[in-house]
């Protein structure tokens, strides 16, 4: 059972900080943002954490791109810490490892969460269902290169996949066992054939292709 927040602390990000992500691209977009908070809110469940902390971690741990993706972590946490009415419902202790916790959640970050906090994040944000995967990863290459033709999508989307995804990639996982673990090892053998990824990319690309007007 996923934990009360309370009604005024919900009804300002509700209002305030989630509709931001209608501007973002369609991989990071309210759909994004509500599933992250929502795996975020069911996580937190099984630990000791102060659940409204979680809830306020996810909803502002992509509002950074804003000023772009390279940084995004970062802006995001100095947004996050920066809002003045955050105060009405946190101390500048809690408010400084929230911080933290949205700087840590990316998935290239060179270190490990601070917190148990960054790590419930950062594991939320992992959504290995391989369809998704696949889907936001042409979503973020439509978005960003536009310029490129099928096979030049294709190329970048399988590299990045390889490199982020593949055995020896850069994506850790931090809360563990989870149900991210058994969806890694299916994404995995799904990158590692071929034809499989060829043929389900050319499926998603053209799901993309029709339902963006591309």
């Amino acid at each position: 059972m996923k934990p009360e927040i309370r009604r005024e602390l919900r009804d300002y990000i509700e209002q305030q900080i989630i509709p931001r992500y209608r501007t973002f691209d369609r991989a990071h977009n309210l759909d994004h943002v509500r599933a992250v908070i929502d795996r975020s809110l069911t996580l937190a469940a099984d630990c000791e954490v102060n659940a409204e902390m979680v809830y306020t971690i996810a909803a502002y741990h992509d509002t950074g791109l804003v000023n772009g993706r390279e940084h995004h972590h970062l802006d995001a946490g100095r947004i996050l810490e920066a809002d003045p009415e955050l105060r009405r419902w946190f101390p500048e202790e809690e408010i400084r490892t929230m911080r933290e916790a949205v700087e840590d959640h990316r998935a290239s970050s060179d270190h490990a969460p601070r917190s148990i906090y960054g790590r419930i994040v950062a594991e939320a944000d992992r959504q290995i269902d391989p369809e998704t995967v696949l889907r936001r990863t042409i979503q973020y290459s439509l978005a960003h290169y536009p310029e490129l033709d099928r096979e030049g999508h294709f190329a970048r989307c399988a590299g990045h996949l390889r490199e982020k995804y593949a055995e020896g990639g850069y994506l850790r996982l931090w809360i563990v066992p989870s149900e991210n673990a058994r969806r890694l090892d299916e994404l995995r053998r799904i990158i590692n054939d071929a034809q499989q990824l060829r043929d389900r990319f050319d499926h998603l690309f053209d799901i993309e292709i029709r339902t963006s007007g591309l």
